[in-house]
């Protein structure tokens, strides 16, 4: 048996003959891409002002972080390490909203899922908040807040919270009547029936809202960052593209991508896979 063949087996035998398979054609894509990338850089097809060679990308990253000390630098956001600096920037930016913005969208949504009175005096409110994109609430915040992170904050909240809400709500109202009066008729009270009834029946749609907040965030985010942050990925992709370097505004679009994609296979996949499909809540192909 060859090297090959013992290694594909070993592969296999870890990963699952499916799983590895869709991980081989997801790959695939980015594989492609990356040699034309290489191909545009040896046959120059495109000038590097329009796409610049590998190479210069990881040129950018050390000249952004040159002068940073080490883990210690990075963790005290020095002003030598700036490439760290706008990624925990950024990152601490989406990660507040999401503490801030997740549970009070569950809670807010769940009340007026429960609640008719509740639920016609907030839904006019987002439907209104929901009209207007992000970026148009930009110059207002840069009005009231300043630059910086309460502008970008706000922006996020203003996404993340809605979407949040609006899912919940709508997962609650499509929980069966039927088994909330099952659980009191067992008894149960008004805390039962939420914990029971309401917040398991409406995962499905709360964790879809999760993951469309994380995606719509990302966006707004690097759209306030542009035009009322002071840090961050999306403002040091339009400071690079005032200066003409492409090579950076390439890297910060690589490491929002980069960033998006780990989040959603490391934490909201599995999460979804550890309720949702775990407790059979949604159907799930063979």
């Amino acid at each position: 048996m060859s090297v090959l063949q013992t290694a594909s087996i070993g592969l296999q035998k870890r990963f699952g003959r499916q799983r590895l398979r869709k991980i081989l054609l997801g790959t695939i894509p980015f594989v492609v891409l990356l040699a034309m990338w290489q191909m545009n850089t040896a046959m120059e097809w495109l000038p590097p002002v329009y796409i610049p060679p590998m190479a210069s990308i990881w040129e950018a990253i050390y000249t952004l972080s040159e002068g940073c000390a080490g883990a210690g630098a990075v963790l005290s956001m020095q002003y030598e390490c700036l490439f760290t600096n706008h990624i925990l920037s950024s990152l601490g930016r989406v990660g507040l909203s999401l503490v801030i913005g997740i549970p009070s969208g569950i809670t807010l949504g769940v009340l007026a899922g429960m609640s008719r009175r509740f639920a016609h005096a907030l839904e006019p409110i987002g439907v209104f908040a929901n009209a207007i994109s992000g970026i148009a609430w930009v110059p207002l915040a840069i009005v009231w807040f300043g630059t910086g992170w309460l502008t970008t904050l706000f922006i996020l909240l203003n996404t993340v919270f809605w979407l949040i809400f609006f899912n919940t709500l709508l997962g609650v109202r499509g929980v069966p009547r039927v088994y909330e009066n099952s659980v009191m008729t067992m008894g149960g009270g008004r805390w039962a029936i939420i914990s029971q009834v309401y917040i398991p029946g409406a995962l499905p749609s709360i964790v879809t809202g999760v993951r469309m907040s994380m995606g719509f965030g990302w966006r707004a985010l690097i759209a306030a960052e542009m035009i009322g942050g002071d840090s961050g990925l999306g403002f040091m992709i339009f400071v690079s593209a005032a200066e003409y370097k492409i090579e950076e505004v390439f890297l910060g679009v690589l490491v929002i991508a980069i960033m998006w994609m780990i989040t959603d296979r490391l934490l909201l996949i599995p999460l979804e896979r550890w309720t949702i499909q775990r407790w059979g809540m949604v159907w799930r192909p063979d």
